[in-house]
């Protein structure tokens, strides 16, 4: 393929077995970190920002601002930056210093905020400063990907038919929970196709967007203090996971499979681990990875981060140096729900 524009080499879909991660079913990843921007937000700021343009909302004689936890700031900085679009992308103390530079090298102005919210987070903080300068600048546009339709709408169109053309129906999909764009469109895929995939959302403890109470939270990627507007609750199944689980499984697929993958791609695993008596055997199992591991390596593969969050129990149950632990037996609900402890 030769592209016209970096932003347009997003759609290529890669998919890669984890031979025996689970005894019983076969375990897929659909790799998403394998664009210019390193992320399937690429997927999801392109869809935005093109229909923004089409609507005649957005041009090059505005400035555009979005929040972020990371990886959508560094792919709308990678498409403001070919089209010709100046923007501000308001991010936090848990954004990586790394995805800050990056958004940085590209030519966004990054802004951090470091007030909590009443959820003990800092997405409705980062919410109130957008807020704040819509109302003060005019030429401002806020694409605002917690409650766009063309979130979920990139996914439907193409993640969700990447799968099925590619991969094929799967038994069981996981997909991992953030602004609930790709769990949003590729549910709405799936289900107007008629497909019989078992689909499970897959969110982070401390996160609010399932109903469970807020608490504070490390990890970048999965999770919100604040329930995104274009999330839909109807019934589809559900899996929480606690972030030392998530720090376990990426250093232990790191390991096995000399697969670096990042924080939301080792929650959503460990979803599946947790899931697995209610998997028959056999089954072909596919779970959405967002994004790589290499922006992950000063928080997640790093012992003196972990340590400093969890304590040393956590750091010797998740694995150092050659020593990676199993971790705690997983326990599966009733009812769709599992909750993934340490």
């Amino acid at each position: 393929m030769i592209a016209d524009y970096p932003f347009e080499l997003s759609n290529g879909p890669a998919f890669v077995r984890l031979d025996g991660f689970q005894p019983a079913f076969e375990t897929f990843v659909k790799l998403e970190g394998l664009n210019p921007a390193g992320s399937i937000k690429l997927t999801t700021a392109r869809e935005m920002v093109e229909s923004a343009e089409a609507n005649g909302i957005l041009h090059t004689a505005v400035r555009l601002i979005e929040s972020t936890s990371g990886n959508l700031g560094i792919a709308l900085a990678a498409v403001c930056a070919a089209k010709g679009i100046r923007v501000t992308l308001v991010t936090d103390p848990n954004t990586s210093p790394r995805s800050v530079r990056y958004m940085e090298a590209l030519g966004a102005q990054v802004v951090t905020v470091t007030d909590r919210d009443h959820n003990g987070g800092f997405l409705q903080t980062r919410i109130d400063y957008i807020t704040r300068r819509l109302v003060a600048e005019p030429e401002l546009v806020w694409l605002n990907q917690y409650a766009s339709p063309a979130n979920p709408g990139a996914h439907r169109k193409i993640t969700a038919t990447q799968i099925v053309e590619e991969f094929g129906i799967p038994d069981w999909l996981f997909i991992g929970v953030g602004t609930s764009g790709t769990l949003m469109g590729c549910l709405e895929h799936f289900r107007s196709i008629g497909a019989p995939t078992r689909i499970v959302g897959v969110d982070t403890t401390g996160s609010v967007t399932f109903g469970g109470p807020a608490g504070p939270r490390w990890i970048p990627g999965l999770g919100t203090s604040r329930c995104p507007e274009i999330f839909h609750d109807d019934g589809f199944d559900k899996c929480v996971v606690e972030e030392p689980e998530t720090i376990r499984v990426c250093r232990q697929v790191a390991r096995r499979y000399g697969l670096l993958l990042g924080g939301s791609s080792g929650t959503t695993l460990a979803a599946v681990e947790a899931s697995g008596s209610r998997i028959a055997p056999g089954s072909r199992v596919l779970a959405i990875s967002p994004d790589l591991g290499d922006r992950y390596l000063e928080t997640v593969y790093d012992d003196d981060w972990v340590l400093a969050r969890f304590g040393p129990n956590v750091l010797e149950r998740v694995g150092t140096g050659q020593n990676l632990g199993r971790g705690l037996p997983r326990q599966l609900t009733p009812g769709g729900f599992c909750s993934v402890s340490s």
